[in-house]
C-alpha cells in the first residue's frame, strides 16, 4: 500500500503540492488527474524518491522512500519523456535493467519485444516517441515490481498499442497483483482502466474516490417541469453545479446519487425527465469549475 500524509513541496515561491494526503490500495489502478500545474508529475517524482517532500511523509508498504534503494526496488517509473543511454538498444537496456531489478525476466522481455515488433539491436534514438514508450512499458512489466508509476504513459501510442498496453497491465494485475499509478490528462483512457481516481487542483487534493462512487455521486438530469414548478427549490438540499434552461427544458448537474435525484424528479410529476450519464471528463470539468477553474476563460 502507498500512503501519502500531508505532503507539501515548493520550488522557490511556487507551491507545487500543498498538504496532499492519499491512500493507494494494492492491486488497483489509481489515476491521478488534474489541471495543468496541479502537481501530478511532482507527486509521481516524490513517490519515486526523485524529489524529497518539504513536509509530510510518503511511504510504500510502511517504509519511507527517499534515499532508500531497497524500497525503490519495489517500483518502476515510466516518465513522460523516456531517457535512454546514448547508443542504447532494447537489448542493452534489458541487460541494464537486469542489473537493477533482481527479478527482471529477460526471457519474457525478449518475447515481448518481438510481440511488439521492436528490433532488439536497433538504436533506440531511431525510434518514434511511441516506440520508446513501448520499450519502457515492456521493461517495467518485466522488472516484476509491485508498483509501476506511469506519467502520461499512453501519450504517443496509437490506439492498437494503447489496448495492448492496457491488456499487459490487466494481465499482470490478475496474475501477480500489480498496482499501476497513472498520471494523465487523457481522461478517456483513465476512465477505461482505473479503479480509483485522485483529483489534484492547485497542488491540493480536491477528491479521492473510486471511479464508480465518483460517477454515482454526480448526476445530470434533463427535465420539463409542470407549469409553476420551481426546479431549484425542489433540489434545495443538493449542490447544483450548473442549471441551464432552453425554453421549458432544464438541464441540471447535481451532486447526489442517481436514485435520490430520480426520486425527486419523479415526485414532481414532470412532463418529461431523463437522467444522463456523465463521462469522467464531464465530472472533471464540473469539479474544476466548482473550485474556480473556469473553462469559459480558456475558450475564445
Amino acid at each position: 500500500m502507498i500512503k501519502l500524509s500531508n505532503i507539501s513541496k515548493s520550488f522557490g515561491d511556487v507551491k507545487a503540492l500543498n498538504n496532499v494526503s492519499l491512500d493507494i490500495e494494492d492491486s488497483t489502478v489509481f489515476g491521478l488527474i488534474g489541471t495543468n500545474g496541479a502537481g501530478k508529475s511532482t507527486l509521481i517524482r516524490i513517490l519515486a524518491g526523485i524529489y524529497k517532500q518539504d513536509e509530510g511523509e510518503a511511504q510504500i508498504d510502511g517504509e519511507t522512500i527517499y534515499e532508500r534503494p531497497e524500497v525503490k526496488s519495489k517500483f518502476f517509473l515510466i516518465p513522460d519523456e523516456a531517457y535512454f543511454f546514448k547508443n542504447a538498444t532494447p537489448a542493452s537496456i534489458g541487460d541494464y535493467y537486469k542489473t537493477i531489478y533482481k527479478n527482471f525476466d529477460k526471457e519474457r522481455y525478449t518475447e515481448l519485444l518481438g510481440r511488439f515488433s521492436l528490433e532488439p539491436k536497433r538504436k533506440i534514438t531511431t525510434f518514434s516517441k511511441g516506440m520508446k514508450k513501448q520499450v519502457s512499458v515492456i521493461a517495467a512489466i518485466c522488472s516484476n515490481v509491485k508498483y509501476i508509476y506511469c506519467d502520461e504513459t499512453f501519450d504517443g501510442l496509437d490506439p492498437v498499442m494503447r489496448q495492448a498496453v492496457k491488456s499487459l497491465f490487466a494481465e499482470e494485475m490478475d496474475v501477480r497483483g500489480l498496482t499501476p499509478i497513472m498520471a494523465s490528462h487523457n481522461l478517456r483512457e483513465l476512465e477505461d482502466i482505473c479503479d480509483n481516481i485522485g483529483y489534484l487542483h492547485k497542488g491540493g487534493v480536491l477528491l479521492s474516490s473510486s471511479l464508480n462512487d465518483l460517477k454515482l455521486g454526480i448526476c445530470k438530469i434533463q427535465i420539463v417541469p409542470r407549469e409553476g414548478c420551481d426546479i431549484e427549490s425542489a433540489f434545495s438540499g443538493y449542490k447544483i453545479y450548473k442549471h441551464e434552461k432552453r425554453g421549458t427544458l432544464s438541464t441540471l448537474t447535481v451532486k447526489g446519487n442517481q436514485k435520490d435525484v430520480e426520486d425527486i424528479a419523479s415526485a414532481l410529476s414532470p412532463v418529461f425527465y431523463e437522467i444522463l450519464p456523465l463521462s469522467l471528463e464531464e465530472i472533471f470539468i464540473t469539479e474544476a469549475e466548482s473550485n474556480g477553474y473556469s473553462i469559459d476563460k480558456l475558450i475564445l
